[in-house]
């Protein structure tokens, strides 16, 4: 039945059937099963952040002296962010293989900001409220320096087009795994530091870093399930669970320093290769 309005004798359509309501909907606000998983990732980037307060900063300013709480809540953060890079490799390939709805995009930046940008640089900041030869304000300074390097890393990357298979700068996952192993690995606060702000420049660099896909994607996925193994061990203070942890945080760390020196190597290559062909064409 149409009602009128007396006044504009227009006609008002009634609302739509519930099995219409899908049809109707704009293609916009209809979440994919891509678009789920991103959101798992923001999830898992917040949960991390809870953890590291409840876990580790509200027991140090109250004065606790268990380090099995502080461990144990460490532990789950970090692993918390490696789901979140599991549910960021996942929603990507998902996305290929499925549609992903508009704003497929925009969630998968807003979740990377959350899970690598915020969860990491939180966890420095807490490093250097709670370590015993930390700066507070030193801390904070590297942590406001990791986060504006996401910030800028996920804002060209919505801008700057890359050939395919290749990212520019660090990616925000690599990168925000490589700072917790940093700070993981309980180094001295200097070099620390100087550490976490290299790896906050590679983010925003113009290194070539190849996208996980294929053989690279399963690789991937087998070391981020191989670091979750290690933190439990930690977590639950195995037999040679602090080696075990140390081996796998140094390992990040020198993955994450050579991966740009290959990258650098192949481009000081490809330049002298392309001036040679250069020279060789202006030969008579």
């Amino acid at each position: 039945m149409t009602v009128t309005d007396p006044e504009t004798r227009a006609g008002w359509v009634p609302e739509a059937d519930d099995e219409n309501t899908d049809e109707d909907m704009p293609l916009s606000l209809r979440l994919s099963i891509a678009d789920t998983l991103t959101l798992g990732n923001a999830t898992c980037g917040f949960m991390a952040v809870y953890f590291t307060t409840t876990g580790i900063l509200i027991p140090h300013l109250q004065g606790s002296q268990e380090t099995g709480m502080a461990r144990h809540s460490a532990a789950t953060a970090v692993i918390l962010m490696l789901l979140a890079a599991i549910f960021d490799l996942c929603d990507g390939l998902v996305a290929r293989k499925l549609r992903s709805s508009p704003m497929g995009a925009e969630l998968d930046n807003l979740s990377d900001l959350i899970s690598f940008g915020l969860a990491p640089a939180y966890f420095v900041l807490v490093y250097g409220m709670v370590a015993d030869d930390a700066h507070q304000r030193v801390s904070a300074l590297a942590a406001i320096v990791v986060l504006l390097a996401v910030v800028l890393r996920l804002a060209r990357f919505s801008c700057v087009t890359m050939k395919d298979g290749m990212f520019q700068g660090m990616p925000s996952p690599f990168g925000a795994l490589t700072v917790v192993s940093i700070v993981l690995l309980e180094l001295p606060f200097i070099p620390t530091l100087l550490a976490i702000i290299g790896v906050a420049w590679l983010m925003v660099s113009r290194v070539e870093y190849p996208k996980p896909r294929g053989v690279l994607a399963v690789a991937m996925l087998g070391w981020i399930v191989g670091a979750m193994g290690l933190l439990a061990a930690w977590a639950f203070d195995a037999p040679g669970g602090q080696v075990l942890l140390a081996t796998g945080c140094a390992l990040q760390v020198v993955l994450g320093a050579v991966i740009p020196l290959f990258a650098t190597a192949r481009r000081v290559n490809t330049f002298r290769d392309n001036r040679r062909v250069a020279r060789a064409a202006q030969l008579p």
